[in-house]
């Protein structure tokens, strides 16, 4: 008994690690932060949608992992060839490196937050603090520090209710440009939001997760476990956040534009203790989505090569796997000491994931749907029927990211 409840903590804490990485890293945190500042909680619809979004297809890629016992890529290169695999790989890459970027310039942030050393000493101790975990750490232990201290931020739950927010913010909940708001730049947040939510490396690492974990036909109650509690819990994590900032900086026309700012309101509804418990969970959460972009640029080119490859072998067993990890750790953390801006990167980064989206969940769709992988488990109807009209969103989203990028300079 008490080893099936260990396995079944284990199994949850891989989706509440991919979920707190993909809802509630440094991206999302920013995103949900200036959005809350700025349009209220007119976009907060947005979170929940994203949320279905996510379950939808990440329960789709456990379900084929659980099925054939292969990852996503392996799969989308024998399914879909070498061609469309290798731009979907470039693509995955391209969008997953620049989340990694993003995601050690947010630790950074953190450390400098609570140190006050420049922020220029503190990108080579994120990036090699990253590097040591995913090198010494045994994966089980990755999930469960990482993906549980991220549970902390729903210290923002807390903090919200504590703000005593006005009755009034609920009419906020109702879809609607405010006053001094534009059109484009409502949905280029709103796009942003979206992109934040269904990133393309939660798929991956979740899927490679459940090759790491050896699931099996038996384990899809397991992993249904994981996504359905797990991405909730994100998005309600994203929803605080915004609540927060929507209570604090939107009456004042005040946008939250650094982690700073966000602990301002933090600090005055729940004091150190509070501020304390958001700052383990953003290092937590940015660190766990740093582990995973990091994971997922070598899951992606070892799966599509051929590579051996999994974050539980060690280096001499897999160690192409290892070098493609440092080798984007290390570019990472060379584009941050150019002295670029770790938010401005953090921005960019959710909308070029929104650009990425098609060339992800369209296979995941396509062989979920394949009997030859999935057998009896192939995609029912109603599963179909809300995976074609995600994708359908997937796609408006995609083709709108970079026009209303250009439109509202990057939405200032």
């Amino acid at each position: 008994m008490l080893q099936q409840n260990k396995i079944r903590i284990t199994s949850a804490s891989l989706g509440i690690l991919t979920a707190i990485g993909g809802f509630l890293d440094i991206g999302d945190i920013v995103t949900d932060g200036v959005v809350g500042s700025r349009f209220g909680l007119s976009l907060a619809w947005v979170v929940p949608v994203g949320v279905v979004g996510i379950i939808l297809f990440a329960e789709m890629s456990g379900r084929v992992v659980a099925c054939s016992g292969r990852a996503t890529f392996e799969i989308i290169r024998e399914r879909l060839g070498p061609r469309v695999g290798g731009l979907n790989l470039l693509a995955s890459l391209a969008v997953t490196g620049l989340t990694l970027t993003a995601e050690l310039g947010g630790i950074a942030l953190v450390l400098q937050l609570v140190s006050g050393v420049a922020p220029f000493l503190c990108i080579p101790v994120a990036a090699f603090g990253v590097w040591i975990i995913l090198w010494r750490a045994k994966y089980s232990a990755m999930e469960n520090v990482t993906g549980l201290l991220g549970l902390f931020l729903m210290v923002f739950a807390v903090v919200f209710f504590l703000l005593r927010p006005a009755p009034e913010l609920a009419g906020d909940l109702v879809p609607a440009v405010p006053q001094d708001e534009t059109v484009p730049a409502y949905w280029y947040y709103a796009i942003a939001l979206f992109g934040a939510a269904m990133t393309p490396y939660e798929v991956f690492f979740f899927s490679s997760g459940g090759v790491e974990e050896r699931w099996g036909a038996r384990d899809l109650r397991r992993m249904r476990l994981n996504v359905f509690v797990g991405f909730p819990l994100g998005g309600l994590g994203a929803l605080a956040i915004m609540g927060v900032t929507a209570v604090a900086f939107q009456p004042m026309s005040v946008e939250v534009d650094s982690l700073s700012a966000l602990m301002l309101p933090v600090a005055q509804a729940g004091g150190l203790v509070a501020v304390g418990f958001a700052l383990v969970g953003i290092l937590a959460a940015t660190t766990g989505a740093a582990l995973e972009t990091a994971l997922s640029t070598g899951y992606a080119l070892a799966q599509y090569a051929g590579w051996s490859w999994g974050a539980s072998r060690p280096p001499r067993e897999a160690a192409r796997f290892h070098v493609t990890i440092g080798v984007f750790i290390l570019i990472a953390a060379a584009i941050l000491a150019t002295g670029v801006d770790p938010i401005a990167v953090t921005e960019y980064s959710v909308v070029f994931s929104a650009v990425a989206l098609p060339l992800t969940y369209l296979p995941i769709l396509v062989v979920a749907n394949d009997p030859e992988y999935m057998g009896d488990q192939v995609n029912g109807r109603v599963t179909n029927f809300f995976g074609l009209i995600f994708l359908g969103v997937v796609l408006v989203a995609s083709a709108a990211a970079i026009p209303l990028m250009i439109a509202t300079g990057a939405g200032r």
